[in-house]
């Protein structure tokens, strides 16, 4: 028997599926102000009509992109204390969680731990202490950001993947940890649930394991899951601590195998997902605000495809705004491109165009199912049938009590169809 690590899980976490939303984008925020960041009308109470639309859905809670204080698109921070003006400033983000507590909804923040904006006030602070016009004593940003002597003499900084805007934080500094570990607690202590650990695949594992024993020990039923693109996830997450790692080579190798009508790579890839679970469970996607419309990518109908894996495998999933009305776009390698991906929401769910309905009624339909059978979180993923284009597989519990059935096939018009341990039909596509 292997172990059951989804009943480690806080039941926010267990039962949870999450709606994914970037809120600058959604609420139609300035991304690139030239002037003064403003409000514009549309902060996180935006977000406050959609409620009833994501209980509707079946999606318990919502996993909101960044929301502090930064300089243009998010990722760019300036004051990870404050919620941005963009987006209406901290008493948003209060009514926003009242009203989350008022339905049974979580919030899930994201967390930009591994860089800042150049803008960001310790940064200038770091080079002044460098340059001996600001004595460390009076630096209230001491440790934050370290900095190097270039081959002129001259203070350098270390960045983010080349992003000359994006400054690194020095992860090797006791100040960092006490840092993070205070703005953490300080927005769990105001209303949120767990958190996203944005580009933690940067981030020392050493550093995690610092910061996030002190945050689970004033916060215990919260959840941390970290970004992290490709490597060992076994070892990260053990390492590090965190509670799930973001499960990217399933969602490579669903669109991929979908797009190439080869399931020999969706089954190799569950295989490993098998072996992942037995040290955490992962968080499961097909979009999210960084990659292309899965509709765009693979078209609707495989898309349908895509969602039956997803919410019959492992992990712990999220859909993200506007999969779920079949949205396309397109993320491109260039200054903007990734705008197609986070669009603007209308008021309200009455002014959606009436053509996403088969879409929404389709993840109403497999969220419903995934909600009835909590231990598909951790279930293991057995195949019968493997074939180019045709793949069955059983995903079971990991008490071996139960399980489903899936069958996949692109062998004419994409289908689906999902049946329990008595052979009777939960779904069909």
């Amino acid at each position: 028997m292997v172990a059951n690590k989804a009943s480690e899980l806080p039941d926010w976490v267990r039962y949870g599926v999450f709606w994914q939303v970037y809120p600058l984008g959604f609420c139609g925020a300035d991304i690139r102000p030239q002037g003064p960041r403003e409000f514009r009308g549309r902060g996180l109470d935006a977000l406050i009509p959609w409620l009833p639309y994501v209980r509707d859905l079946g999606a318990s809670g919502l996993l909101l992109g960044p929301i502090f204080e930064s300089a243009t698109h998010g990722y760019d921070t300036l004051d990870h204390m404050h919620v941005d003006v963009r987006l209406g400033g901290d008493a948003a983000f209060d009514r926003l969680a009242e009203a989350c507590r008022g339905m049974g909804m979580s919030i899930i923040l994201d967390g930009v731990f591994n860089h800042v904006s150049r803008r960001h006030p310790a940064v200038q602070a770091a080079l002044d202490e460098a340059a001996c016009t600001l004595p460390p004593a009076e630096n209230p940003w001491h440790g934050l950001v370290k900095t190097t002597t270039g081959a002129d003499g001259a203070p350098t900084l270390d960045v983010f993947e080349g992003h000359g805007d994006l400054v690194d934080l020095d992860h090797g500094s006791d100040e960092t940890v006490a840092y993070v570990t205070r703005v953490m607690n300080h927005w769990l202590d105001r209303g949120t649930s767990g958190w996203r650990l944005d580009a933690a695949y940067a981030v020392p594992t050493g550093f995690w394991a610092k910061v996030l024993p002190q945050v689970k020990a004033a916060h215990p039923y919260t959840w941390i899951f970290g970004e992290v693109i490709h490597g060992d996830y076994p070892r990260i997450a053990l390492e590090s601590t965190m509670d799930s790692i973001t499960q990217y080579e399933l969602w490579k190798s669903i669109r991929h195998a979908l797009e190439t009508d080869n399931f020999f790579e969706l089954d190799w890839n569950l295989t490993r997902h098998n072996a992942f679970l037995g040290t955490f469970i992962p968080q499961t996607f097909i979009g999210n605000h960084d990659v292309t419309r899965i509709a765009s990518e693979i078209g609707p109908k495989k898309a349908a495809l895509a969602l039956a894996v997803l919410m019959t495998v492992g992990g712990v999933p999220s859909i993200y705004y506007g999969d779920e009305q079949g949205y396309v776009g397109v993320k491109e390698q260039r200054f903007g491109g990734d705008d197609d991906v986070r669009p603007k929401f209308p008021d309200s769910p009455e002014q959606l165009s009436k053509l996403g309905e088969p879409v929404y009624r389709l993840h109403q339909a497999l969220i419903a199912l995934r909600r009835r059978n909590p231990w598909l979180q951790d279930a293991r993923v057995e195949k019968d049938v493997l074939e180019n284009k045709r793949y069955v597989y059983r995903a079971v519990a990991a008490d071996g009590n139960t399980h489903i059935r899936v069958e996949l096939s692109v062998e004419d018009e994409p289908t689906f169809t999902i049946v329990d341990a008595d052979g009777r039909v939960m779904y069909r596509y």
